[in-house]
């Protein structure tokens, strides 16, 4: 399979859940604002996903893929990769369903724990228990789901994966609709609060069932029986607990993001989730794709031992990833006031909201090429399945960030700590990488340097253009809706081709870069045969 072709996949339909993902907030700034309900929302919001991000997503998939891909390309095939899917499901679900119904019945005490001060706003911190008591059955669902994309991601089916949380943004978008609508012409958003939180579980059934059919029409037939710990899972196990922090510094950095936010005035813990959406936007399309799409290929390459091709595989991700980045970095920082203004000041979200959220996605987007390398880079160590090392990188990345915020937020308040949140990822970046270098897994070569400085002179181009062109439509950034369609469209074109002009001219990407993504075509396994006719 194709590098280009799984990234292009996985960025593509991630994509659409991120344009979707964007239209919600959109639709939800100007519905509720940032005040009360929507404080207690992203609350409620932040705890399952944090927790899918960080134990699903994170720990448990770059634990599980290497695993079952060894399974499902070695001498027992299909039946031995079945087996062990069947007794990493017959526990985990047990053990998903003893965790969900914990943290309901503490669920008091956890909200107390992020978020103590809500308890200072008549109503609010009891609003944010009874909406995260709702919205946490989605958790169960979507690790569910989470086992079933790792199914499919070994066998290189990554697109039902990357579609899935397509699905949630569409409940959300139709609970605003439905929330709005039961409110009338009352003030009260907390009907709008219920109508999201229900919205969030119900989602959870919707994309666990949709994976569960795929998984069916791929052949894979799993099923629930009695639990069984299995030295295979057992071995799964010991891996995915030091995975929790190696896979998921950035998850663990939300929790602490949460914790600090919800202490500063109203509405900053909501601004910092629009501001973080935007930031997302680039990280999840490129990010996330890139880490996902090379974790099997490379777990194929280093069992085989072949090195070189291991080398070649995460030094195209990381060229692919920083030609898509970089400018992507410094078109949202110079362009945010546009960006922000544009997109969410409306109705119940005022110019002031504007403004702050402006601030927070430049602080954001310092980070943002050290978000997408730490996925690119954390593959290297999971495919040779060591999840220890990562956990120290993280966990001295995770105190940086507390000192970090302890030390700014009193001063710089929640533009402050956004941007304790980049240079934490940025030095969790720097050690993994100095790590991998040092054991001889990945270095960076003076080709790959010299891409990359071009890339550099190509975005400082771009940025030198928006620099300039932004201010010039500042009046239509706040005008009617075809103003701001028409003047962002512009700066937006500006922005690309200028970029993408000065790159082909200094050599940042060319034809030959493009032909290298091709991995060279491995000899193909039976089960590698019975994938290609079942897509």
């Amino acid at each position: 399979m194709s590098l280009a072709k799984n990234v292009g996949t996985i960025g593509g339909l991630t994509a659409v859940s991120r344009v979707f993902g964007f239209v919600r907030d959109m639709m939800m700034a100007r519905v509720v604002g940032a005040g009360l309900v929507a404080d207690a929302f992203q609350l409620a919001f932040t705890l399952p996903n944090t927790f899918r991000r960080l134990f699903a997503e994170g720990a448990f998939s770059v634990a599980f893929v290497p695993m079952y891909s060894r399974a499902l390309h070695g001498e027992g095939g299909e039946d031995e990769a079945n087996r062990f899917a069947n007794d990493v499901l017959s526990v985990f679900v047990w053990v998903l369903l003893l965790f969900s119904a914990a943290a309901m019945v503490f669920m008091p005490a956890i909200v107390w724990l992020l978020a103590s001060d809500f308890a200072e706003v008549p109503g609010k911190f009891d609003l944010a228990v009874f909406l995260s008591r709702v919205t946490f059955p989605y958790l169960g669902f979507i690790s569910l789901m989470a086992m079933l994309a790792g199914v499919l991601n070994a066998r290189s089916r990554f697109g039902p994966a990357a579609f899935a949380p397509v699905l949630l943004n569409v409940f959300l978008i139709s609970a605003i609709l439905l929330g709005s609508h039961l409110r009338g012409e009352s003030h009260d958003d907390t009907v709008v609060g219920i109508a999201l939180a229900a919205a969030v579980a119900l989602s959870g059934v919707a994309q666990f069932l949709y994976l569960w059919w795929e998984t069916r029409k791929a052949g894979v037939r799993l099923k629930v029986s009695a639990p069984r710990l299995t030295p295979e899972v057992k071995r799964l196990g010991k891996l995915i607990l030091p995975a929790t922090f190696g896979a998921g510094i950035y998850q663990v950095s939300q929790f602490v993001d949460t914790f600090f936010a919800t202490s500063l005035e109203q509405g900053s813990l909501t601004l910092l989730k629009y501001a973080d959406r935007l930031n997302q936007m680039p990280l999840g399309i490129v990010g996330i794709a890139l880490g996902t799409a090379i974790l099997p290929m490379l777990s194929r390459h280093i069992h085989t031992d072949d090195q070189a091709e291991a080398q070649r595989l995460q030094a195209n991700a990381f060229e692919i990833g920083t030609l898509l980045t970089l400018p992507a970095a410094a078109a949202l920082a110079i362009c945010a006031p546009a960006f922000c203004t544009a997109f969410f000041v409306g109705g119940k979200f005022t110019p002031a909201d504007g403004a702050i959220m402006a601030n927070i996605v430049v602080a954001l987007v310092c980070g943002l090429p050290a978000y997408v390398i730490v996925k690119i880079l954390n593959p290297g160590f999971f495919a040779r399945e060591d999840t220890r090392t990562p956990v120290w990188t993280a966990l001295v990345s995770l105190v940086f960030n507390i000192f970090l915020n302890v030390a700014v937020v009193r001063q710089w308040g929640i533009v402050g700590l956004a941007s304790a949140t980049a240079a934490s990822a940025t030095l969790n970046c720097l050690l993994l990488y100095a790590i991998l270098h040092r054991r001889g897994w990945f270095h960076f070569t003076w080709k790959l340097a010299g891409k990359v400085l071009r890339q550099v002179l190509a975005t400082a181009a771009m940025g030198a253009l928006l620099w300039w062109l932004t201010p010039q439509f500042a009046a239509q950034y706040s005008g009617p809706w075809y103003d701001r369609a028409w003047s962002l469209a512009l700066i937006v074109l500006a922005g690309m081709v200028s970029f993408f002009a000065v790159a082909f001219a200094v050599g940042a990407i060319d034809k030959s870069v493009l032909a290298q993504l091709r991995l060279r075509r491995q000899p193909r396994t039976k089960a590698d045969d019975e994938i290609l006719e079942v897509e």
